[in-house]
């Protein structure tokens, strides 16, 4: 949340201190007249001591802080010299307080950090009242007041910092939440399957370096906190999944891991051992819809690995492929294994999964007894009985075919 930061909301410590401090219209006029020179002297030693700095403050920037100094010093000597009778004692600080704020967003946005910017204020500081005192102890001013006038100097620069301390905060604060929803419209636009051109132009707003491939990984909210560190690139859409409805949007979330494929896959696998997870394929960034569609698939059909191991889709594709469409395959089912239906339930439920075993292990006898475990006579007899069933259609590679694809889903786990 941006803070209530407003520089000019709270009256100034400075100025309440300023109507103890007697400095007289001549010595505020002297040193009104050196703040040129304390402003050059103030930006010189920024440059100088603070690294960030060295190379920023240059050309018609460098004026233009001076400018900023200059104003900022003179708002004090405004407040410093004026009727003790004003009531309204925070009104000369507030352009210069304004414009500290406008500094340190304008800081934040150029990259410079809060520390490169504090260090900046304390060398001002010292530099400041270097040149200020030397003035004021010039103009001939008592030593109390010397002091109380060192005193408001730095409460001043305090106040000044704080105020560009709250522009730079908000300002990261602001540019976050706006990159955050920039974020989200391109990570749900990937799950829409949005036209590459609108999918381009959201990651450069939301200043995200595409990657080569995205792969899309399903698993419960719960276990995304669990994750190893996944590519700081990983986006990972709220609110409003397409495809998913209900207890499904709730409770699931989506991760858009960059660059998982090949080696990197295997990292991906390892991390989510232990997870419930289905991993759509590695895609061309662009096209992350497919890897979507493909992990929602994949946990629609059931189907499973192992208890809380992750479901690899590229290690599933024949059963994905058949069940691509529920509607198609049951009527495939119906219709080639019509010989089965006048069979009581138990006995075309034993016969077809020997079938689909015969179909898997070649007719390989042994192998279909040791899938089954049974004996190889069994195995025998139930082919027998198959093969008065069906005839010669246990020879025809159409048939074999249609066999094949109607039982691959028996005995996976879909």
């Amino acid at each position: 949340m941006v803070s209530d930061s407003d520089p000019t909301r709270h009256t100034s410590r400075t100025a309440q201190g300023a109507a103890e401090l007697q400095l007289g219209e001549a010595v505020t006029g002297l040193l009104r007249s050196r703040l040129p020179d304390v402003a050059e002297n103030t930006v010189q030693a920024v440059v100088t001591e603070v690294p960030g700095y060295a190379k920023a403050l240059t050309g018609p920037l460098r004026a233009n802080i001076q400018g900023a100094v200059q104003l900022a010093l003179g708002g004090f000597l405004s407040l410093a010299g004026r009727p003790r009778v004003d009531a309204d004692l925070g009104t000369p600080l507030a352009p210069a307080l304004q414009g500290a704020y406008a500094l340190g967003r304008g800081e934040a946005r150029s990259g410079r950090s809060m520390e490169a910017l504090l260090a900046a204020y304390r060398v001002g500081a010292r530099v400041s009242w270097r040149e200020l005192s030397g003035t004021a102890v010039e103009a001939g001013l008592p030593a109390q007041t010397v002091a109380k006038f060192a005193e408001l100097v730095f409460a001043y620069i305090d106040e000044l910092s704080a105020a560009s301390v709250a522009g730079h905060t908000d300002e990261l604060a602001t540019t976050g939440q706006v990159r955050q929803r920039y974020l989200q419209r391109l990570a749900h636009g990937l799950l829409r399957g949005d036209a590459e051109d609108v999918l381009v132009t959201r990651a450069q707003r939301a200043d995200w370096d595409p990657p080569q491939t995205l792969t899309v990984v399903l698993l419960p909210n719960a276990h995304v906190r669990e994750l190893a560190a996944l590519d700081p690139r990983t986006l990972r859409p709220e609110d409003d999944l397409p495809d998913l409805e209900g207890d499904d949007a709730a409770e699931l979330a989506v991760l858009l891991v960059p660059d998982a494929d090949g080696p990197q896959r295997s990292a991906l696998l390892r991390s989510l051992r232990g997870r419930k997870a289905w991993v759509g394929p590695a895609q061309p960034w662009t096209t992350a819809r497919t890897s979507y569609l493909r992990a929602l698939r994949a946990r629609g059909l059931r189907l499973s690995t192992g208890p809380d191991v992750p479901v690899d889709t590229d290690a599933h594709l024949p059963l994905l492929v058949v069940g691509a469409d529920p509607a198609a395959l049951a009527d495939l089912r119906r219709q080639v294994l019509a010989p089965l239906a006048t069979l009581r339930p138990a006995t075309a439920e034993r016969l077809a999964e020997t079938l689909r075993e015969w179909l898997l292990h070649l007719g390989r006898r042994d192998d279909v007894a040791a899938a089954l475990h049974v004996h190889p006579q069994t195995v025998r007899y139930r082919m027998g009985q198959l093969r008065e069933l069906f005839g010669d259609r246990l020879e025809d590679p159409r048939t074999v075919l249609a066999l094949t694809i109607a039982l691959a889903q028996d005995r996976s786990g879909a």
